[in-house]
């Protein structure tokens, strides 16, 4: 606009007296606008303006204190032109203001705490031209203050763009824009009674709404940079912003963040430093379960209380209202699908439409940021689930081996300060040994090692007392983390040695070049798991006749593989099982295995799971259907899955239709000739040369067809006997067992 004429007022109301800004006509200017006021040729005041309809086109109104600075009457023409700030070197850094009480009469000696009045400030006057000398009112706790600005400081242009301040000295300027991060400093008047509390008395260098100096193992989260980050570039990067360039693009601040994964990962704790780490007040954090009410109505009423600030605020201060972070921790206490409540009062579904309207409803709120967090995202409402609300959903997930690092180096960060961590204690060693813990089980792994260590100094006397001499030299030495990482702390999402070391715990005998190729094609399999990037999900059905090994050979190769996650799913844990409970059991193993990186199922003796019998024929189509669909259900994205199946009934399951379920299928034998079963025993070491001898003369040439696992049953029942009749016996069972199976010739 070129600069015309209009005529000063007097402002039409009190109210926005107290808003800083110049009243005009909407048919002059747009609120918002800065303009410059003329009124004399050698005086120039900076006014932020404000539309209202009782202003006459042509008329510019002002307040008395504004009149009283620009030394304005009602009346007098002044020129009004545009101006545009600068926003490099003209937005506000630091500004000095002298207050007082705006009339002597209205003193108080109670203090009045200098950093909130400060938010205060920025808040009513985001985003409006100040400038030195400047006198305004400024409403505080329903006490009017007169202000008058001292000094003001430009912002350095480095933390604009959101680096790290330069060392620059401040630039002092004479007119400047208010902006979200600026730093007000009050000082009192010299001859006031007022009363000031607070830090807000020196000049600190202001950083951006994030701070620059963001330090993840100071905070004490570790292995979630990327998470972090895109949490940040979600929810925060628009709150970055100035407000005036976010309303130009018609942007809407995210108001909802879930986070999920399994437990003692850090979702807690990760919400709880998103609060400390943001210039927002306190958050508020709420346990799910505490909103719930015995009595009617109370439950909603406490979800309106948690939003009744954020309100309040919002119809108060409008787009300069600061942020308020509400935390739920255990969300699926309160947020279940509606209409699966078993009870009839149906309480959860009116707590959760109570939340889904505060949080987007028809009177939008956008000054709030809640932050769910829950094991279980599958019970939560749909409708929480969708953007505008809750859209952010972030799996906080197992840390993969960097972030185990940074997960150790922050729980013994004080023990290596004060030299209590022997210098053996190799932290890239233990992060590469605690493959699939969570951040709480390297925690509980650090404190089982202290309390291992600090046990050896303990008397083991009549009374219970600490040896003082040596409790002077306490270190806690990798032996202690070795033997807490063996007996103390295992992974709930791991291998579980016991469950697969009792079925190989008599090796693996490479009787034969059979056995070799199976053991060489797993292998290959576990590598194709590993490292192929198009085959995320590898099944492979590990088929042949019952005593052959299969079940010992699958434990092997899952052993040998290295995984983080291995699991066997037998049949024996699932005795007196109901078809849903197998079912639920049978996914609960997979479901956790597509939480790790790298994993291997064993799925044993799958005919058994099935419940099959040839008599009838009977089975269970329901654990049937489920096992199709969980071999063929690809691990999420950057997950890698092995699937081992065993069975002893190979047409079964071609009848039934499951052989295309598996990538490739494995051939186990059985020991078919004399010389593999001689080998077999030359393997085992359990007859001396001579009695082995023997045997291999009664078998030469022979045929024979027994399992490896029915074999050393029959070998241990002959070594009961006496030297002499050892051989006999053997050869006789060999005879029995093959004569009722036709197998021996």
């Amino acid at each position: 606009m070129a600069a015309r004429t209009m005529q000063a007022a007097r402002c039409p109301t009190d109210e926005l007296s107290l808003t800083n800004c110049a009243v005009v006509s909407e048919k002059d200017l747009q609120s918002g606008q800065h303009v410059t006021v003329k009124t004399t040729p050698n005086h120039k005041f900076a006014f932020t303006v404000k539309t209202h309809h009782t202003v006459a086109p042509g008329s510019i109104a002002f307040s008395l204190p504004q009149r009283k600075w620009a030394g304005l009457s009602i009346g007098q023409e002044v020129e009004v032109s545009n101006y545009t700030f600068d926003k490099s070197k003209q937005c506000i850094g630091a500004m000095t203001i002298e207050i007082d009480f705006l009339q002597k009469k209205s003193t108080d000696s109670s203090p009045y705490d200098s950093d909130k009045m400060a938010a205060e400030f920025i808040q009513q006057f985001n985003n409006q031209a100040f400038s030195v000398t400047q006198q305004l009112v400024f409403s505080f706790c329903d006490k009017l203050f007169g202000l008058v600005v001292k000094d003001i400081e430009a912002m350095d242009a480095s933390i604009l763009k959101g680096e790290a301040a330069s060392a620059k000295k401040p630039q002092k300027i004479d007119v400047g824009l208010m902006v979200g991060n600026s730093q007000v400093i009050f000082e009192k008047a010299e001859s006031s009674s007022l009363t000031l509390v607070g830090k807000a008395k020196t000049k600190e260098a202001r950083q951006t709404i994030i701070n620059p100096d963001w330090n993840f193992e100071k905070m004490g989260i570790g292995g979630l940079d990327k998470e972090f980050s895109d949490i940040f570039r979600r929810a925060f990067a628009s709150r970055v912003f100035p407000p005036d360039i976010v309303e130009q693009m018609g942007c809407k601040h995210v108001k909802g963040i879930l986070l999920f994964g399994p437990p003692g990962c850090g979702k807690t704790l990760m919400a709880r430093q998103i609060g400390k780490m943001l210039n927002a007040r306190e958050p508020k954090v709420v346990n799910g379960p505490e909103i719930l009410n015995k009595y009617v109505g109370e439950s909603e009423a406490n979800i309106r209380k948690l939003f009744a600030e954020a309100e309040e605020e919002q119809k108060r201060l409008g787009a300069n209202s600061g942020l308020h972070i509400i935390i739920f921790d255990e969300l699926d206490a309160i947020c279940k699908q509606r209409g699966t409540g078993a009870s009839s009062t149906g309480v959860h579904d009116t707590v959760v439409n109570q939340l889904l309207s505060k949080i987007d409803g028809v009177e939008q709120l956008n000054n709030i940021l809640v932050i769910g967090m829950t094991n279980r995202p599958d019970l939560i409402d749909d409708a929480l689930m969708r953007p505008g609300r809750f859209e952010v959903k972030m799996e906080i997930g197992l840390p993969d081996e960097k972030g185990r690092v940074q997960i150790l180096n922050i729980h013994t960060s004080k023990m290596r300060g004060y030299n209590l961590l022997a210098p053996d204690v190799d932290i890239i060693e233990l992060a590469a040994e605690t493959k699939n813990y969570s951040g709480a089980e390297l925690e509980g792994l650090v404190r089982a090692a202290q309390s291992t260590a600090m046990n050896r100094h303990i008397k083991a006397t009549s009374t219970v007392e600490v040896d003082m001499e040596r409790a002077e030299k306490l270190q806690v030495t990798r032996t202690d983390f070795i033997g807490s990482l063996n007996n103390d702390i295992k992974p709930a999402f791991g291998t579980n040695q016991e469950d697969y070391s009792s079925y190989i715990m008599n090796g693996i005998i490479k009787w034969g070049d059979a056995v070799t190729h199976v053991m060489d094609d797993g292998e290959l399999l576990v590598q194709q798991t590993k490292n192929s990037d198009r085959t995320p999900l590898v099944a492979v059905l590990l088929e042949g006749p019952p005593h052959s090994g299969k079940t010992a050979l699958a434990a092997k190769i899952a052993e040998d593989s290295q995984f983080p996650f291995i699991k066997i799913c037998s049949p024996d844990k699932m005795i007196g099982h109901s078809e849903i409970s197998k079912c639920q059991a049978i996914k609960k193993v997979f479901d956790d295995a597509y939480k790790s990186q790298l994993s291997c199922v064993v799925v044993d003796d799958i005919e058994r799971l099935l419940d099959y019998v040839p008599i009838g024929p009977r089975f269970s189509n329901m654990v049937l259907q489920a096992l199709l669909v969980l071999l063929k259900k690809p691990p999420p994205k950057g997950r890698k899955l092995l699937i081992i199946g065993t069975t002893s009934r190979k047409d079964v399951l071609q009848e039934m239709e499951m052989l295309d379920a598996f990538s490739t299928t494995i051939h186990a034998p059985n020991i078919s000739t004399g010389e593999q079963l001689v080998d077999a025993l030359e393997l085992l070491g359990s007859f001396t040369d001579k009695e082995r001898a023997k045997i291999a003369q009664q078998l030469k040439g022979k045929r024979v067809w027994i399992g490896i696992k029915k074999l050393l049953v029959l070998i241990e029942m002959s070594l009961q006997m006496d030297q002499d009749y050892r051989v006999t016996k053997f050869l006789s069972l060999l005879r029995d067992e093959g004569a009722d199976r036709s197998f021996y010739e």
